[in-house]
């Protein structure tokens, strides 16, 4: 990959919080070089097991396979970190700034749905090649759902069940991190990135993951806040004219409340929701559903979007 007589230029990436990512600048093109870090860069302590970095490598290998356009094309790994083709960001914005811009594409969510679903789909028969339940634990669950819990002690035994729901869902490959900051918008359509969580698991979790963001960008972009509630719609309506599983649908409506909260009191909040306003709607919004699970996403749109006018 690199030439004997290369003086290869490296340039660190900004945004990761878990891994050390760098463009390196070689004779044959830029490439992007990823390691993973044992203690993510976040205000509390958080720990995961930097072996996930070779499963997010083998996570691009088998979704590739399933959706070719759909990833970077991984060239090779060393122990601790991988490199995989480099994208420009002209020809590849991320989605979540252009989210940010309030330009919100109901196809393209359409089309992050449908291929979602597609790897899901095809990845049936890897639960032998991702035995990454420890890390899964360590870098979602844990502190997502668990460290909310401490939070809200009156829901905690019900996030500790959804805990125990997920974690013995055994379905399809996971990717665990699916966010617009993690999706960029290709010419061929969304290429997916950062699959660190990678897990064999409950499909569930991705698609309720994905919509979370639709919701809490209601209330960092609020003049786009009904064109964001139709990329909900069509990202799920997509996702859910694909997959073959049953049940999705429910876990996924009931998991979403929970992933709501955890983004303004577990480990991870986002930090575009500053103002405590903000943070008691989505509180407002994630109690009452928590507490009164429902089965359908559509009704928990409807319900975000009555508490967040």
């Amino acid at each position: 990959m690199c030439g004997p007589a290369e003086t290869p230029r490296a340039e660190a990436l900004s945004g990761g919080v878990s891994s050390d990512i760098w463009r390196v600048d070689l004779a044959r093109g830029p490439v992007c070089v990823k390691r993973a870090l044992p203690r993510l860069r976040v205000a509390q302590l958080w720990q995961a097991p930097i072996e996930r970095n070779r499963y997010e490598y083998e996570w691009f290998r088998a979704a590739g396979a399933a959706a070719p356009d759909a990833v970077p094309r991984v060239i090779a790994r060393d122990e601790g970190a991988f490199v995989m083709e480099y994208l420009d960001a002209g020809a590849y914005p991320v989605w979540k700034t252009l989210l940010s811009e309030g330009r919100a594409d109901v196809g393209f969510a359409a089309q992050v749905g449908r291929t979602l679903a597609r790897i899901h789909a095809a990845t049936t028969a890897l639960a032998a090649a991702f035995p990454t339940d420890a890390i899964f634990f360590a870098i979602r669950l844990e502190p997502y759902l668990l460290a909310t819990g401490a939070q809200h002690p009156a829901l905690k035994a019900r996030l500790e069940a959804l805990v125990e729901r997920t974690a013995a869902t055994k379905v399809c490959l996971v990717h665990g991190d699916v966010s617009p900051k993690n999706i960029l918008a290709g010419p061929r359509g969304p290429v997916f990135l950062d699959a660190e969580c990678a897990w064999y698991g409950d499909p569930a979790f991705d698609l309720a993951f994905c919509l979370n963001h639709l919701l809490l960008k209601c209330l960092w972009v609020p003049q786009a806040k009904a064109a964001f509630l139709r990329c909900f719609n069509a990202l799920s309506d997509a996702y859910l004219e694909e997959i073959p599983f049953e049940e999705v649908e429910s876990r996924a409506a009931s998991l979403l409340p929970a992933l709501l909260l955890a983004r303004v009191d577990g480990k991870s909040p986002v930090e575009y929701l500053m103002r405590d306003a903000q943070k008691e709607q989505v509180r407002s919004a994630a109690r009452p559903l928590l507490e009164r699970p429902v089965s359908r996403l559509s009704e928990v749109a409807k319900a975000w979007q009555g508490s967040s006018t």
